[in-house]
């Protein structure tokens, strides 16, 4: 994927009195993302309100040199085949080997130091004093502002540079050394963690506690609504219904989700069907697990008893194969998501997330939109990272292992009678944080987090 750095321009977000950010504020940061998979972008988009510029996607701003493009291009080619080599008989899983050994994390028991330095950390270290992010390096010179970043190359690479403020979003619940400095004591990176677990990683890798905040995974304003939550709260009473149609959690959990939700959000309108939502990643890897999905409920999409939304993200040849899928099937129940750039993609996935009952995807940084009371249905995880966001899926009780998903009319409607999907959707909301945005966003212009509503975070 080709991102260029007048695809993802975003006007800055509007206040009450039509005045943009800067207008009401000189705070402005340098938002650092990367092409690898979408999770490294999606985790910047939410704060672009914040940004004293566009976007810096690193290996494809227009400041990045020709030799740093080829570079970053070569390791994108190799982490997109890499990740979809699982599929590939025979040897498949020996060249995935290669990919999974860059990304180990080590176990987390028993508890030990783990700040020495590793391969990997070595291995970055050596590639940005050859000139890997150089191109932003130059860019953020231009102005003494602080830096947030999704992907580790461009913090550390800032860090060795002398840059002063520097943070760096945790996107995954659990992570590799490569993501901390060689030297943790003397670097100056300060981390926004998503989950306890990964805060705990992190101090095991020798950073300070007083540089990691605990905020949870930055979610898009326009599906929360505010640091209140209205339109978040409105969005998962209608979907509890949806999820529950025999009313067995109802009956259980109704003056418990009255309390969080309010009595108004818990009033059923009925005005949509049941609406699965299958992303692929931005590798492109399963995408012929849609196509059995979509088989699997062939008669119910055809009947008009319920929706799926085929997200191809920006990658054109999943969009021809989901558009191949639809005319096979037949339905116009069916809704391929694609464009071709990633803000195009960001903005519409936003929009059908919010109507959005279950949510089938690999464990990837779409984990944590679980915290909006979705159920995550798991394709089979690729990399440690997925394996971590998997496991912690389950200990919260919001994940749903993937069952055969030719007999997926089966097995997922046993569980929406029993209402499973119901009681994942609701582990979810109070289990996993949401008001990441609003959280970094306190440490941006406050220094700290705000504690105040632990029990909706």
């Amino acid at each position: 994927m080709k991102v260029a750095k007048n695809d993802i321009t975003i006007k800055p977000r509007m206040d009450d009195n039509k005045k943009s950010y800067r207008e009401r504020s000189s705070f402005g940061i340098w938002l650092v993302g990367a092409t690898m998979g979408y999770g490294h972008l999606r985790a910047v988009y939410p704060l672009i309100h914040l940004s004293f510029d566009e976007v810096i996607s690193v290996g494809e701003d227009k400041d990045t040199s020709l030799s740093e493009r080829r570079l970053w291009r070569r390791i994108l080619y190799m982490y997109e085949m890499l990740s979809r080599a699982q599929g590939i008989p025979w040897i498949g899983k020996y060249v995935f080997g290669i990919l999974d050994f860059f990304l180990q994390i080590p176990s987390f028991y028993p508890q030990r130091d783990l700040s020495h330095s590793t391969f990997q950390v070595r291995l970055l270290a050596s590639g940005i004093r050859k000139g890997l992010c150089s191109g932003m390096i130059d860019k953020i010179k231009e102005k003494d502002i602080p830096l947030v970043s999704a992907f580790y190359a461009p913090a550390i690479a800032a860090d060795m540079h002398g840059f002063r403020k520097i943070y760096c979003i945790i996107c995954d619940t659990d992570l590799n050394r490569v993501w901390v400095a060689d030297d943790p004591w003397e670097s100056r990176i300060e981390y926004f963690v998503p989950t306890g677990r990964a805060a705990r990683r992190l101090k095991a890798y020798g950073v300070p506690e007083n540089r990691i905040h605990l905020t949870g995974f930055p979610l898009p304003m326009e599906v929360l609504g505010s640091r209140n939550l209205e339109v978040l709260k409105k969005d998962l009473g209608q979907r509890l219904y949806y999820l529950d149609p025999e009313q067995r959690f109802w009956k259980l959990h109704k003056k418990n989700v009255a309390y969080f939700l309010g009595s108004e959000n818990c009033g059923f309108t009925n005005e949509r069907k049941l609406t699965l939502t299958y992303a692929v990643g931005g590798a492109g890897a399963q995408k012929e697990t849609g196509k059995k999905i979509a088989e699997s409920f062939r008669k119910k999409l055809i009947a008009g008893e319920m929706n799926l939304y085929l997200v191809a993200g920006t990658r054109e040849e999943v969009n021809d194969y989901f558009l191949d899928v639809k005319e096979e099937v037949c339905s116009t129940h069916i809704h391929v998501i694609y464009d071709k750039t990633f803000a195009g993609y960001y903005k519409k996935f936003n929009e059908i997330v919010r109507h959005t009952d279950i949510l089938w995807t690999k464990p990837s940084e779409l984990s944590f939109y679980t915290a909006l009371g979705i159920p995550v249905v798991m394709s089979p995880p690729i990399g440690a990272q997925e394996r971590a966001n998997k496991k912690w899926l389950k200990e919260i009780q919001a994940g749903i292992k993937q069952e055969s998903p030719e007999f997926a009319d089966q097995w997922l409607f046993d569980m929406l009678r029993k209402g499973r999907l119901a009681e994942a959707a609701w582990s979810g909301f109070l289990k996993a944080r949401k008001k990441g945005v609003y959280n970094i966003t306190d440490v941006l212009l406050k220094g700290e987090v705000r504690r105040d509503d632990e029990l909706i975070r």
